[in-house]
């Protein structure tokens, strides 16, 4: 329904919000911190600096890689954004970075049987070519399978090698792209190819900034070529034409460098010393403005903030605001942090992640632990006419919450739909005007509700879990899959990362 809230003003005069958003009603429930709700959401659904904000991050700023001038403007607009919103602290926390990159002017051509440009951006993290590129014929591989590759053995030392993968339609179409890519650069590498042209996997000319290797350099040169630019070429070459390319990326390498999160909180009052946070990462890539991933969630999490302390909330325990950096160089600045603040984690009652895009928040997954899916649905019974009930028991990896799952502190991370996530992720369309306020809106009610009530409740969420309790999660789920691809098991065996082994 077109709905609206009324609440009274400081002056005592009734306020209507009629809201331009379709806003469901509120449950009766009795859960402690109910009767500070319709403040709440008053606050948020209401006229704010929610718009604002995203408009400043992703206009003015824009894209805002992990050691860039526009990355160190976002930090220190970030730090402003939450005095503005009248938190009682706000800090940075640096922590560094093994390496930089960034793309230079890459240039993809045909040269036989005919000149054809093609359109195509460098892979993150991808190595420069030698001076002048590289010169080779191009070779289909297809999706690049052991078979594909067998079939052109001898054929492929010194090639450019092109691969096909489906257009993207789910998260699972997602993992899949990163998933099915390292098995294909080994490939690549063991038949002394020259370099990888992915064809990209969003329509219509889209070019994005795919990702192989956690904040590292790459095997070998890699691009993305426009699909329909990469399907041109899959047809020739089924002629049996030969086809010569040049191939020129002189990206730019450089080393170690420092960057920061943003940490910020709203103090407690009888429960001080136990925290919920709320967190989601200021980084972004640059081909677009970093709206979806993850400029709307940056803004969403400065709001929650904003909105309660408007609201004249005092919250019982203290929540903590989270804003990550180095989150696409492999989550880096969130397991810096959950290294960093090790002992004081004892005092996590719950960290809440936000990465999704813009797809309406529908629930939480909660990381193989039902005891938490309990209580979130008691938490969030105020808002059940909102259908915000499909909690997932399911262990994700990808975003900011996986070292908090391993460090055994109570995860809730958004369960969001794809929406338009995936056609314009890491994308050169991912910009402010893919950004729906009204979802935005939302679920920032969603997020702030979700974590007054977890701060106003008397007991805590769940129990930290000990490392054996992590490590039979993380074998009950098959989390250690995702873990091995990503690099991070062999840190979480040594101590590294998440709960220090038992002597």
């Amino acid at each position: 329904m077109i709905g609206g809230i009324g609440i009274r003003s400081s002056h005592g005069h009734l306020v209507c919000l009629l809201l331009l958003i379709a806003a469901p009603t509120l449950a009766e429930a009795p859960t402690s911190g109910t009767e500070d709700l319709p403040r709440l959401l008053g606050s948020i659904l209401g006229p704010s600096p929610l718009e604002e904000n995203l408009r400043q991050l992703t206009d003015e700023i824009g894209g805002r890689v992990s050691g860039s001038t526009s990355n160190q403007r976002a930090v220190a607009w970030a730090v402003d954004a939450f005095q503005q919103a009248g938190v009682d602290s706000v800090e940075t926390e640096t922590f560094g970075l093994p390496v930089s990159w960034s793309e230079g002017a890459t240039r993809i051509e045909v040269l036989e049987p005919q000149p054809i440009d093609v359109r195509g951006v460098s892979i993150a993290w991808s190595p420069p070519t030698p001076e002048g590129g590289i010169q080779a014929s191009m070779i289909d591989v297809g999706s690049g399978t052991a078979e594909e590759f067998d079939r052109h053995s001898g054929r492929l030392e010194g090639a450019l090698l092109l691969v096909d993968r489906a257009v993207l339609r789910s998260w699972d179409d997602l993992f899949a792209e990163y998933a099915d890519a390292p098995p294909v650069i080994e490939r690549a590498v063991a038949a002394g190819a020259a370099g990888i042209l992915w064809i990209s996997t969003k329509q219509y000319g889209v070019l994005y900034r795919h990702i192989n290797t956690p904040g590292t350099i790459d095997a070998l040169p890699q691009v993305i070529l426009a699909r329909e630019d990469g399907q041109r070429l899959s047809r020739l070459a089924a002629t049996g034409t030969p086809i010569q390319m040049r191939l020129e990326l002189p990206n730019r390498v450089g080393g170690p460098f420092e960057v920061a999160n943003v940490v910020a909180e709203i103090r407690g009052s009888d429960k001080a010393q136990e925290i919920v946070a709320l967190g989601a990462h200021l980084d972004s890539w640059d081909l677009g403005s970093g709206a979806l991933d993850n400029g709307a969630n940056v803004a969403l999490v400065i709001e929650v903030a904003r909105a309660i302390r408007a609201a004249g909330i005092q919250p019982r325990r203290t929540l903590r605001f989270l804003l990550w950096n180095g989150e696409e160089q492999g989550l880096r600045g969130s397991a810096d942090y959950a290294r960093r603040h090790r002992d004081e984690l004892e005092h996590f009652v719950a960290y809440l992640n936000i990465d999704g895009g813009i797809g309406p928040v529908r629930g939480f997954a909660v990381a193989g632990r039902p005891e938490i899916e309990t209580v979130v649905r008691e938490v969030l019974q105020p808002l059940a006419n909102w259908g915000v009930t499909e909690h997932l028991l399911d262990t994700y990896g990808g975003s900011d919450h996986v070292d908090f799952l391993l460090e055994g502190v109570p995860i809730l991370d958004a369960n969001q739909p794809e929406a338009n996530y995936l056609q314009n992720y890491h994308a050169s369309s991912d910009t402010m005007d893919k950004v729906p306020m009204r979802e935005l809106k939302l679920n920032t009610a969603i997020m702030a509700a979700t974590m007054l009530g977890i701060a106003q409740r008397e007991k805590r969420l769940g129990k930290r879990l000990d490392r054996a309790g992590v490590e039979a999660l993380i074998e009950e789920t098959g989390f250690d899959a995702y873990l091995k691809s990503e690099g991070i098991w062999e840190d979480f065996q040594a101590g590294r990362r998440g709960r220090i082994p038992t002597p």
